[in-house]
């Protein structure tokens, strides 16, 4: 499962970066930074991304999450600082529902 929404991950980023053009997310790894800090990601294409990405994961798990809730934003530490953190957050939402 892990490796699945990795997968989802990096392929929203790519469709999103047709827009972006990021050169960060040309060729997304688990490290890539996502958003806050050193994040390549600014808040209306963060918006964009949790958007597309919870449709996808909706269709491939057939369960309907919300990434943008109060506990991801009040976090310590943000499921969006990179793709390995969003991934372990999303495959955590998705064993927890």
């Amino acid at each position: 499962m892990q490796k699945q929404i990795e997968q989802i991950i990096i392929e929203t980023l790519k469709e999103l970066n047709e827009e972006l053009e990021n050169e960060l997310f040309i060729n997304p790894t688990s490290k890539t930074k996502l958003y806050g800090g050193t994040g390549a990601l600014d808040s209306l294409a963060l918006v964009s991304f949790i958007t597309d990405l919870e449709d996808k994961i909706s269709d491939k798990f057939e369960k309907n999450i919300i990434l943008a809730d109060e506990k991801a934003m009040s976090a310590k530490t943000s499921p969006f600082r990179n793709i390995e953190t969003l991934t372990l957050y999303i495959k955590d939402l998705l064993e927890n529902q």
